[in-house]
């Protein structure tokens, strides 16, 4: 499987990890900040913390997650469009939407129901950006 790696389109790896990234900044200060604040028991009209760790953090996240989908993608061999989303779901929802429900369920977590509507739903969304453009550009 990893002999695939150096097959991979680095430059496609990179612009899709600035693509999720883009997207996380655009859903969580544009699309659904106060509700995401909110799912998380947290007063909707004040900012969260600005410290760098919650900017970085997430970003190391993205960029592994965007790494191992184009590792596995290539060593599957995944050529077709219908493939790629195929791909996706069983991915996004598998592994992504499941892990995110699963961590919404405990009891830190005040709208387990929401939080991981609107953290899942990213990250369905941002995986399904990232193979769209992995396979384009393979």
């Amino acid at each position: 499987m990893f002999t695939s790696i150096s097959t991979i389109n680095w430059l496609s790896v990179l612009l899709a990890f600035v693509a999720y990234s883009f997207l996380g900044a655009m859903w969580y200060l544009f699309l659904f900040p106060k509700a995401y604040r909110k799912s998380l028991g947290r007063d909707p009209q004040i900012n969260p913390s600005e410290a760098p760790i919650f900017i970085v953090g997430p970003m190391a996240c993205v960029a592994v997650t965007t790494i191992a989908s184009a590792i596995l993608l290539y060593a599957l061999k995944i050529e077709s469009f219908g493939e790629t989303i195929a791909f996706t779901l069983v991915i996004g929802v598998g592994f992504l939407v499941a892990n995110t429900v699963n961590i919404s369920i405990n009891p830190n977590i005040p709208n387990p129901g929401s939080y991981g509507m609107i953290t899942g739903f990213y990250h369905l969304v941002g995986i399904t950006l990232v193979n769209t453009i992995l396979i384009v550009m393979k």
